[in-house]
């Protein structure tokens, strides 16, 4: 990118007042201090970083700081800074929050510098938090907005999703370096796309009816960014380093992060990123980016909307986004997310984890339990001019449970309380063509037997 224009910064300002004492009042954390942004900028980042810390604790992984640390070198010289390096290990977790809280004081440092993916942002993050040191955030990949959000999920050693942390500000400075974004692999700014994109379809349906402010604000940024990707993503996908591309890139590392901040955590994350959140405990799918199971996920909440509120709008998105999948080859089921083979109950578990009290999943306006949630898990493709009516939780007669099944528990003819067989082979594929009409038929067939005399 050897005619990159020089580095452009651009301050953006938070609205953050952790100190208020009176408890009505609200305290909206939008933004980091500063944002900085442009090809080659890293190479001149030292005066800005050096206005936060002289001994700066790198954190992130193998690759990321192999592809940042050498831009950093001669600036960091230049202004006195004396770095270290640690690595977050396999996810943000506590063992590894622990022993980098370690390496932060062996260097006695004074500043969290994150770098890398989600993971490693979340993790410098929340370090910087509970050392209450500042923190700058230099992404090396557009595969989410990390580097923007006051927010850090921690995950156990596996990799399995545990909870998320609120933090009180954004970070104090992000570094976004185009160059440093162009040497992550195509499939990264793909996996960035489907978890910005699920910003409007998780706002909208938790928060569209909303007549707070900023609120609406922030549902109609959602609404813009799905805009921008769906127009601009395939051109940026297919030129790396072009006009269209560093748009998309803004999308899904700047703008991605606005509606958190603006709109609250309900303008965050819904059923997509609770569905991210029940598959990261199965093994299978810890090969799979972030943003490729939200994406699906997004797919997965659609599917609730129709079986359980008959919404004609969920069918006519999921359909608009399934050929948008396939065009820049985001994930559309269970097996293209590596778990064709799974069993039903490793998916119950999954579904579990989706609905456990305290999930995201509960933003959604109706309820759902993990039957209704497997039954949307293994349809995400199910054809989309299917007559709603016979296909809906909300069409079942007396007798039944609110999913649809009878609640006597294990029937005679091999089916589970939840409506699916057994059998520890079954997997997703052979589930996902007709499990809505299989339920439909043991709906037609329970009501039957019910009104016999």
């Amino acid at each position: 990118m050897s005619n990159s224009p020089s580095p452009l910064s651009s301050s953006v300002s938070s609205s953050v007042s952790n100190a208020v004492p009176h408890s009505s009042f609200t305290a909206l954390v939008i933004a980091p201090a500063q944002v900085m942004r442009g090809a080659g900028l890293l190479q001149e980042a030292g005066a800005v970083i050096a206005r936060y810390g002289q001994r700066p604790l790198l954190v992130g992984g193998k690759r990321s700081l192999e592809i940042v640390q050498p831009r950093l070198a001669a600036t960091f010289e230049q202004h006195n800074i004396t770095s270290a390096a640690a690595l977050y290990g396999k996810a943000c977790s506590e063992k590894s929050l622990t022993r980098m809280r370690q390496a932060l004081d062996d260097h006695q440092g004074d500043l969290v510098v994150g770098v890398g993916g989600g993971k490693a942002l979340d993790a410098a993050k929340l370090l910087a938090h509970q050392a209450g040191l500042p923190v700058v955030t230099i992404p090396t990949s557009a595969a989410t907005c990390a580097a923007w959000t006051a927010l850090s999920n921690v995950y156990s050693e596996v990799g399995a999703f545990q909870y998320d942390v609120g933090l009180t500000q954004c970070p104090n400075l992000l570094l976004l370096d185009y160059d440093v974004i162009a040497t992550a692999p195509v499939r990264t700014l793909i996996a960035g796309i489907g978890d910005a994109l699920a910003k409007w379809y998780e706002a909208s349906v938790s928060s569209g009816h909303s007549q707070q402010t900023l609120v609406i604000a922030a549902v109609q940024q959602a609404r813009v960014l799905r805009d921008i990707l769906l127009q601009k993503s395939e051109e940026a996908i297919a030129q790396p380093g072009s006009a269209e591309w560093r748009e998309v890139v803004d999308a899904t590392v700047l703008m991605a992060g606005v509606m958190g901040g603006l709109g609250g955590a309900q303008c965050r994350t819904v059923a997509a990123h609770a569905v991210h959140n029940g598959l990261t405990h199965l093994a299978q799918t810890h090969s799979s980016l972030h943003g490729e199971k939200v994406a699906y996920g997004i797919l997965v909440q659609l599917r609730l909307e129709e079986l359980i509120q008959n919404s004609q709008l969920a069918i006519a998105s999921r359909r608009q986004l399934m050929q948008f999948y396939e065009k820049i080859g985001l994930p559309l089921t269970l097996k293209d997310l590596g778990l064709g083979g799974v069993t039903v109950e490793a998916l119950e578990q999954a579904a579990q984890v989706a609905c456990a009290p305290a999930s995201d999943i509960h933003r959604l306006p109706f309820e759902v339990n993990p039957a209704q949630l497997m039954a949307a898990m293994v349809s995400t493709t199910a054809p989309t001019d299917l007559t709603l009516k016979t296909m809906s939780f909300e069409s079942v007669s007396p007798g039944l449970r609110n999913d649809g099944i009878r609640s006597d528990g294990m029937r005679s003819d091999g089916l589970r309380s939840d409506g699916l067989r057994q059998d520890p082979e079954l997997t997703a594929d052979s589930l996902s063509p007709n499990i809505s009409q299989k339920i439909s038929q043991k709906i037609s067939q329970k009501t039957s037997s019910k009104e016999q005399p």
